[in-house]
């Protein structure tokens, strides 16, 4: 039976680990594959055709827990301790276990919660505001930064022909030159650049969390000439930046940026969970009659049909992905198909979901003016 602490309007947790309102889905899983000799039988729950209709749940079975994600946003906004005979809970270290079939607010306190004679108590939540039904998740706290920068939001920039960039609105806690207490939320603005260099990436966003090496181009097909293509003698290599959602492709030999993967992060597809999902807004050229110079935008949350009746259906048929551990497994979440758009490659899902947008497109001629980037 685990031992855990109430904070109201804030957290469920213990000396090891704390479940925090407004943490992101990442960190939650990432305790409990830390502590998963304790915390056991854990299930993912989601809609599989409307993934943004439902909140995103980790059911902790064996605990009485449950842990409600915002569908958008990704961040904890509801702790359901939903069977009080499996926890021993603590609050203001008073330790009560509560075996308790009313459903009465806790979310202020368990010391000020009157229970009338004879009742007990079925379930607890814990959740930020006056009404669980109008919750929201909080912004991350700075205790889940843990030294990562993450992305609030991603524009991707357009010279004439294509994406140009991207500009990144970042979040960092960061602290004054005293003591820790004045820890506070850094917000500042970086841009990266086709043609830009290795050293120019890591001047803007710092060190990736991994550096991966290409083995083979599985999108060639999308190249101007495919055919004219020769094996090389060096691999191209990622830059994979986990917490902002984003792949930045280099190549091998110039070591200039050749592409952007813009990763959304659905529950359903081979990759989740790996990235955090990338917020971003891609503008499009509209080709359509009597529709000139028009712009309309796409985002993490636009869905294929929208953007095909947008930017027209693609010449070339569909690339179609199927991923799998090793070559004698499958991919429980089947295939996904990669379409090819204004020196874009959109990776759609089987509902219809955007899963990745790579970027590609001629390396930018000359250098940039970064001195107000830097200041």
């Amino acid at each position: 039976m685990l031992d855990l602490e109430v904070v109201p309007e804030r957290s469920l947790g213990n000396e090891q680990w704390e479940f925090t309102l407004g943490m992101p889905l990442a960190q939650a899983v990432a305790i409990l594959q830390k502590h998963c000799r304790i915390i056991k039988n854990v299930q993912v729950l989601y809609s599989e055709q409307s993934p943004l209709s439902h909140d995103l749940i980790l059911n902790l079975t064996q605990d009485g827990i449950k842990l409600l994600f915002d569908a958008f946003n990704q961040r904890l906004k509801v702790i359901e301790v939903y069977d009080l005979t499996k926890v021993k809970l603590k609050y203001c270290a008073l330790s009560k276990t509560l075996d308790l079939c009313l459903q009465p607010n806790f979310a202020h306190g368990l010391a000020s919660l009157q229970i009338p004679h004879g009742a007990t108590v079925k379930r607890m939540y814990i959740y930020s505001g006056n009404s669980l039904q109008d919750t929201k998740a909080p912004i991350m706290p700075l205790s889940c930064f843990l030294g990562n920068v993450y992305a609030e939001s991603v524009d991707v920039l357009r010279d004439g022909t294509g994406p140009a960039g991207l500009r990144l609105r970042l979040l960092a806690a960061g602290c004054g030159p005293g003591l820790l207490a004045d820890a506070k939320m850094r917000v500042f603005e970086r841009s990266v650049y086709f043609g830009d260099s290795c050293q120019d990436v890591l001047s803007m966003l710092g060190s990736p969390h991994k550096v991966f090496y290409k083995s083979e181009d599985k999108m060639k097909i999308h190249s101007p000439s495919p055919h004219k293509q020769v094996p090389s003698k060096c691999n191209d290599y990622f830059f994979n930046y986990f917490t902002l959602g984003v792949d930045i492709l280099f190549d091998a030999n110039t070591h200039k940026v050749k592409k952007f993967v813009l990763h959304t992060n659905y529950p359903g597809h081979y990759n989740f969970n790996i990235y955090h999902r990338c917020e971003f807004k891609i503008p499009l050229a509209i080709k359509k009659e009597n529709a000139d110079g028009q712009t309309e935008t796409c985002t993490t949350y636009s869905k294929w049909d929208n953007i095909q009746e947008l930017l027209g259906h693609p010449v070339e048929k569909p690339v179609v992905l199927h991923r799998s551990s090793s070559p004698n497994n499958t991919n429980p979440f089947g295939s996904t198909f990669c379409f090819g758009l204004q020196r874009m490659i959109f990776e759609v899902m089987q509902n219809n979901h955007i899963a990745s947008v790579t970027l590609y497109g001629p390396p930018r001629p000359g250098s940039h003016l970064r001195t107000a980037e830097l200041s």
